[in-house]
């Protein structure tokens, strides 16, 4: 994928970051590593093209599991909106607050708009160990629907060989057991790493 205005290119590693996703939790990149991860990142939770953007990804997360990917939405919202937002929308998977300091995340990741001091609607692909597979930018009044993200995680998966699960086999898709598990694997390898060094 070539550059697109200022996103992260293909094969880079993509920055890890901690963010809020309730007022006592948060998330960490690097506890999803071991499966494909897909950053959304969107302007605002109330905006009618965020919303339908996100009210999309809850619809297609059967598709998502197919690929073991964990969907991830980020905006400078903070989480007590986040929470309005997801529980208005019924969305399960992660909303993650950038808020303070206001757009860190986004600035990495070259999806954060100076002018309006908001999050552009940019997309990422990252793959199992941590790396950008695909990102792209869409116009911020436009939905870019799931299509580009479903192929991106389809051909990543033909080059990694990784799972792909039936549609039907995963009707109720729990992304917090998804996080849960990625993060329980990921801190027993942090462990394991810390007993072998001298």
């Amino acid at each position: 994928m070539s550059k697109e205005r200022g996103l992260l290119p293909s094969g880079q590693r993509a920055p890890d970051f901690e963010l809020p996703s309730t007022p006592d939790q948060r998330v960490a990149l690097s506890d999803l590593q071991g499966g494909p991860v897909v950053l959304a990142f969107y302007p605002a939770d109330w905006s009618p093209v965020c919303g339908d953007q996100m009210t999309l990804y809850q619809t297609v997360l059967p598709e998502f599991a197919r690929y073991d990917a964990i969907p991830v939405g980020i905006s400078v919202d903070g989480v007590w909106c986040h929470r309005a937002f997801a529980e208005n929308r019924a969305i399960r998977f992660p909303l993650l607050s950038d808020f303070h300091p206001k757009g860190d995340v986004a600035r990495q990741y070259g999806a954060y708009s100076d002018d309006d001091g908001v999050a552009e609607r940019a997309l990422y692909v990252i793959d199992p160990d941590g790396l950008v597979f695909w990102s792209h930018l869409s116009p911020r009044g436009l939905n870019p629907g799931a299509d580009g993200i479903l192929n991106a995680l389809a051909d990543l998966s033909a080059q990694h060989k990784g799972p792909q699960i039936q549609p039907d086999d995963r009707r109720d898709v729990d992304v917090a057991e998804q996080v849960a598990g990625r993060r329980e694997a990921n801190q027993a390898r942090r462990d394991e790493l810390k007993g072998e060094t001298p």
